[in-house]
């Protein structure tokens, strides 16, 4: 099924991301971590689908995406940032991503925190956000998406890893197997992971070698 919708607002967020809010179609539902493929309604664009998940929470009266912006490849995202308000997006069907399976251990790469910030915004709202750490992982901190939405619904539970400069309040490096047993004390609990298709099965593979059980890793499929 498809809905033509309008973009209602669109602001920036970093200086290559940008959070979209579009109509809500009537009916329309989602569970936070769930994903949906979005094209722009022109003529050329409309069979250009891509997948976004939604960062919005099923309650609000518009539907929102966090998209970073690729202007190299002169795709979607490219076309996205720069539509106006009023200008029409296709979105579909809804499909399952990344499930909450309760507390745990978020790990994320740049703009594979976009399904946490539905999933966490959703905890934080239900007052049940305690017992979820976060180890957010990017190149420089001007990178980092929602920075200060995430300190102050985490706290010292949230960690910003940065691969390409040292600054006070991140940490440097990479999450690696060092690192994760360096700052993670318990590998029973459940761990999500999204970002990049080669660091999450990095990670995947040290996460199991810790000891944490296939199960207990979720990530998109």
């Amino acid at each position: 099924m498809e809905y033509i919708v309008r973009l209602l607002e669109a602001k920036q967020v970093t200086h290559n991301v940008k959070r979209f809010r579009l109509e809500k179609p009537e009916g329309y539902s989602f569970n936070p971590g769930q994903a949906t493929e979005v094209s722009v309604n022109k003529l050329g664009w409309q069979d250009e689908r891509r997948p976004f998940t939604f960062t919005c929470l099923n309650d609000d009266p518009y539907l929102e995406f966090t998209i970073k912006r690729y202007p190299d490849h002169k795709g979607v995202t490219d076309l996205l940032h720069q539509l106006e308000p009023g200008d029409e997006v296709i979105v579909r069907d809804v499909w399952g991503a990344i499930e909450y399976k309760g507390p745990g251990c978020f790990i994320a790469g740049g703009a594979g925190i976009t399904p946490f910030l539905a999933i966490l915004r959703e905890q934080r709202r239900l007052k049940k956000i305690k017992g979820n750490t976060l180890y957010f992982a990017n190149q420089k901190a001007e990178d980092v998406i929602e920075e200060e939405e995430l300190r102050a619904a985490l706290g010292k539970d949230v960690h910003f890893i940065l691969s390409k400069e040292k600054k006070e309040g991140y940490d440097y490096g990479r999450i690696d197997g060092g690192y994760l047993k360096n700052k993670v004390s318990d590998f029973k609990q459940p761990f999500y992971i999204c970002g990049p298709d080669q660091m999450v099965a990095d990670i995947t593979e040290l996460l199991k070698g810790l000891g944490a059980s296939p199960e207990g890793l979720v990530f998109e499929k």
